[in-house]
């Protein structure tokens, strides 16, 4: 980027076709480097099998093939919070080895506005999101897993899944850009990914938990995430709640997070 270059300066216009320039970029990238989303495609996979043969009967209940099919139902709708927030993750990863590799010195010798950059990179991030919950659905659906007719409520559960995914990857943005190697970027969000992902209703029913880790997971904004694609997807459970509480933390989340990312990258840069 240009020393100088200012987003103000840039028109709307302008500034959606950078956008639209970057995105083919990274999406580019990804086809020369199938292995970028190794992540997207497999991780999906292992972590419904590891859960619905491995721990599938036990969590259920210990009844066998029946109590395994019900906890399929369970741990599918919500497994798709997770897979947003380990994708989301990645690009913390990535934005800082971008840095680390040179590839940001040469946006500085190009007039764009730099805010272009990371929105272009959440986008890409949340079509893997995307590809990730696909590949979900459709393992869970050779598990035995039955939307019940619920196809429209399926599309919303998606949608408010991407919403959120979407606002954590500021959060990640800002930790990419805050440390000083992509292994201390890993280190600090797992740090912050395993609490939020075990101390929530995703994999088992919370009125299962001690008083004090139940206490937690009801403000855990991926408890209500799970919950509101459990509602939306098998029409089980209260809706409006978790659905509004989940809009409340990405919008949250993303006024709160996306201008200081936006501002230590331009700082960076």
């Amino acid at each position: 980027m240009k020393p100088g270059a200012d987003d103000g300066r840039i028109g709307l216009r302008a500034n959606l076709r950078h956008i639209g320039a970057l995105v083919r970029r990274c999406a580019l990238q990804i086809k020369q480097d199938p292995e970028s989303m190794m992540d997207a495609l497999l991780m999906p996979i292992v972590f419904t099998l590891l859960f619905v043969y491995v721990f599938g009967g036990a969590i259920g209940g210990g009844g066998g093939g029946a109590s395994r099919d019900q906890y399929v139902q369970y741990l599918i709708p919500g497994m798709m919070g997770m897979m947003s927030m380990s994708i989301a993750m990645a690009v913390g990863t990535g934005i800082n080895e971008d840095f680390r590799k040179g590839v940001m010195d040469r946006f500085r010798s190009m007039p764009i506005a730099r805010s272009s950059v990371l929105i272009a990179k959440s986008l890409v991030e949340v079509g893997r999101m995307l590809v990730a919950i696909v590949v979900l659905l459709a393992v869970g659906l050779l598990c035995g897993f039955d939307l019940n007719g619920h196809w429209l409520g399926m599309l919303g559960a998606v949608g408010l899944t991407a919403l959120f995914g979407a606002s954590l990857l500021w959060i990640f943005i800002l930790v990419g850009l805050s440390m000083e190697t992509a292994q201390a970027v890993q280190g600090i969000s797992f740090l912050v990914l395993m609490p939020l992902q075990f101390g929530s209703s995703v994999f088992v029913s919370t009125d299962t938990m001690p008083g004090w880790l139940e206490a937690f997971t009801k403000v855990n904004p991926l408890t209500h995430v799970a919950d509101s694609a459990r509602g939306l997807m098998l029409g089980q459970g209260a809706v409006a709640g978790p659905v509004m509480w989940t809009v409340i933390w990405a919008v949250g989340l993303t006024v709160v997070t996306a201008p200081f990312a936006i501002a230590k990258f331009r700082k960076k840069v």
